[in-house]
């Protein structure tokens, strides 16, 4: 595989783990990356320690992943001491400030969540918002719902920018029905993409389907080979 191949192959973060056969099901269809929800509301939340359990399960080169939602720095500090190869992911009200802190000044790589409307008519500046957030490794676009996260809605992909001089993280209401679609209009907008989902692929809150982890998987991989035909004109939907 070429570095250009490499690059351009969308990356998949399946979010919300809970038990070792969801863990098993994400690694042995090829994510790169789970998620542990360390906020308390989520019927998806884990314990610190139940997520280094579950990540101890996790081959080589596949990333944990460590949600908080408005967590003191002490409370992200803690969980990282149990599992310290984990990326970071802040999916409240953070600040630029605030992540920071959080991730020791910057010295653990973190995501920043972006929450877009439902509501076209509720405006949001994403080019302002990654700037203001440009020390994070990724910008992920989450839908707003009440709560955060996980509530299995997609916003309008053709709201935004044409170019965003950042990688993003594309979530919110993916599914294998909708993936391709998703990626084919996001991915010339941004730098280098990858996918997120959690309630997607879900039997029911917080448990895993292992069919439809394997399908959304497939329907990624069918993206990145219409992306790779020479005749595919990269250009954002209209």
């Amino acid at each position: 595989m070429s570095f250009a191949q490499a690059a351009a192959r969308t990356r998949i973060k399946i979010c919300g783990l809970t038990r070792e056969q969801d863990v098993d099901a994400a690694a042995e269809a090829g994510a790169d990356a789970v998620g542990f929800v360390q906020y308390a509301p989520s019927p998806r939340c884990v314990s610190p320690e139940r997520a280094a359990e579950l990540a101890r399960r996790l081959p080589p080169f596949v990333t944990p992943v460590l949600l908080f939602v408005n967590a003191a720095p002490a409370t992200v500090q803690a969980a990282c001491d149990l599992l310290p190869n984990a990326l970071l992911q802040f999916h409240g009200d953070e600040t630029p400030s605030d992540c920071l802190a959080a991730s020791n000044d910057g010295a653990r790589p973190w995501l920043r969540a972006a929450r877009i409307p439902l509501d076209a008519a509720q405006p949001f500046d994403l080019l302002e918002f990654a700037f203001n957030y440009s020390q994070a490794r990724a910008i992920l676009l989450d839908t707003h719902v009440e709560g955060y996260g996980g509530g299995g809605k997609a916003f309008d992909w053709s709201r935004l920018p044409t170019s965003v001089n950042c990688h993003l993280v594309l979530s919110g209401g993916l599914t294998a029905a909708n993936v391709t679609d998703g990626i084919l209009q996001v991915r010339p907008r941004c730098t280098t993409l990858a996918v997120d989902v959690s309630s997607g692929v879900e039997s029911s809150r917080g448990i895993k389907d292992a069919g439809k982890i394997h399908r959304f998987v497939a329907a990624v991989r069918a993206a990145d080979a219409l992306l790779a035909k020479p005749t595919h004109a990269l250009l954002p939907a209209t």
